[in-house]
Formats: structure tokens, C-alpha cells, sequence
């Protein structure tokens, strides 16, 4: 909204994305940018176009209303749903998950993105997945259950330091009553979840959703039969991993080979 309102005050003084972007300081790239809700105004972005575009103010009113996600645009109604979910099961195969990940971790995995995005962004996103992560915190608890792969755990991002952090952190969190965290047994021939990473929520209102992640989009799954398949299909993989007790003394494991 408040791109199409700078569009409005610019247009309606017959200014082009460059001449404005000249007048204020800023590139033909960066105003368009705005425009298009691609990127938030900075520094002195907006009283500067709020005078030479004549808005009285109005530029102003609307930035200091204006709230920034660093989301992706199709991440965001799941991060929705997540904050208020009742339960929330997941598993994982090649990473560790968001809710898990501490700073560095995350910092690491957002700062090797393709395309890629300048510091200010990955802050944003860095802050934004830590964020989520209130949700182990949360009054009254969800139900949160993990099944990773070992392989998961066991790959050196951020280097040998930020692993065996990552990996302390992971087991503080299962140590918490309502998280309950499985490593799948690398020993295993096979499994039923070997299609790929999915994750489960039930929401206050006991509706169930599924959520699928690829790469650069995702897809929630909220009709039958697929959406009954992958809830039996965790129960199976719960059933096929190691216990809770075992999965700890893996991660123990792992953390003490770093």
C-alpha cells in the first residue's frame, strides 16, 4: 500500500521511478523497488519524497504505519498458521530445521542464497526465522515433534564452532516436556519418508494442514486422502526412528565427534 501511494503522489506530479529517484538521492532500481512492496524505504527515502512529491505529509503518516516482513512473500501464511498452531510435527532430511537453528546456523544458510541478498535483507531474515522460534515459548505449549535425519545434523555448515553450538541447542530443546525430538537410525535400509521433508500442523481449531517446502515455493495439502496419507506416514517414521532417550545420545554423540 504504501508503494502504490508513492506511485499515486508520482505520477500525479508527472515525475518518472529515475527523475524522482535523482531528486531524493535514490537510483531508478530503488524507487521501483519501493513501489513494487520489493523493498522498505531507508534513510531519508521517505521525508524526501514527501516534499518533492507535495504529499503534505502523507508519505510520512503512511511509512511510520508501515510493518516490513523479511518472509518470503510464500512462506508467510505458513508462518502464520504456525504461530498459532496446537501442534506442530515435522521431519527433515539435508538441513537443520528454522525452528531450531540458532543465529550463526541460520546466518550461515541465509547468507548462501541464490539469488543472492545484501546484509540488510539477511539480517531481516535471520531476525524473522529466530522470531518464529517464540513458539517453543509459548503459553499455552504446542505439541512440537522432530524427526531428522542424522545427515541433517551431521553437515558442517557455519563450520565445526557453529555445529557443536548448533547441536547443544538442539538438545536443550528436547529437553523441554512438550518437544519431542527423533534421529532417523542412519543404519536404517529404508523408510516410509523418503519422498522428501514435510511439516504437520493442527490448529486451535483441530484443523489439520500439511506443509511442503521445494525450492523457491511450497504448498499446503488440506484435503483427503493426502492430507491423512502424511499424517500416517509421520506416525510411521516416529515408529521407525530411534527413541527420544537413543536420539539424544546420537546428537550427544555427534556433538562431541565436532
Amino acid at each position: 500500500m504504501f508503494g502504490a501511494l508513492l506511485c499515486f503522489f508520482r505520477d500525479r506530479v508527472g515525475l518518472s521511478q529515475e527523475a524522482l529517484g535523482s531528486k531524493i538521492g535514490f537510483s531508478k532500481s530503488q524507487v521501483a523497488m519501493v513501489e513494487r512492496g520489493k523493498r522498505p524505504p531507508r534513510g531519508k527515502f521517505v521525508p524526501r519524497a514527501d516534499q518533492v512529491l507535495g504529499a503534505q505529509g502523507a508519505l510520512l503518516a503512511a511509512a511510520a504505519k508501515l510493518s516490513v516482513s523479511h518472509l518470503a512473500s510464500w512462506f508467510t501464511e505458513f508462518a502464520e498458521e504456525e504461530s498459532r498452531a496446537s501442534s506442530r510435527h515435522e521431519y527433515e532430511t539435508h538441513v537443520v530445521p528454522g525452528l531450531l537453528q540458532i543465529e550463526d546456523y541460520a546466518r550461515t544458510v541465509l547468507s548462501h542464497t541464490y539469488p543472492s541478498v545484501d546484509d540488510e535483507e539477511v539480517e531481516g531474515r535471520v531476525a524473522a526465522r529466530l522470531e518464529r522460534q517464540r513458539l517453543f515459548t509459548r503459553k499455552p505449549a504446542p505439541d512440537i515433534g522432530f524427526v531428522l535425519e542424522l545427515s541433517a545434523l551431521t553437515r558442517p555448515i557455519g563450520g565445526p564452532q557453529v555445529r557443536r553450538k548448533q547441536l547443544r541447542h538442539i538438545l536443550e530443546i528436547a529437553q523441554l516436556r512438550h518437544v519431542q525430538m527423533q534421529v532417523m537410525s542412519p543404519d536404517r535400509k529404508t523408510h516410509v519418508g523418503l519422498d522428501g521433508p514435510f511439516v504437520l500442523l493442527e490448529t486451535e481449531e483441530r484443523r489439520q494442514l500439511a506443509y511442503i517446502e521445494g525450492q523457491g515455493g511450497s504448498f499446503f495439502i488440506s484435503e483427503q486422502p493426502d492430507l491423512g496419507n502424511l499424517f500416517g506416514k509421520y506416525g510411521i517414521l516416529r515408529a521407525q526412528a530411534l527413541s527420544p532417550e537413543a536420539s539424544v545420545k546420537v546428537i550427544e554423540e555427534a556433538a562431541e565427534e565436532v
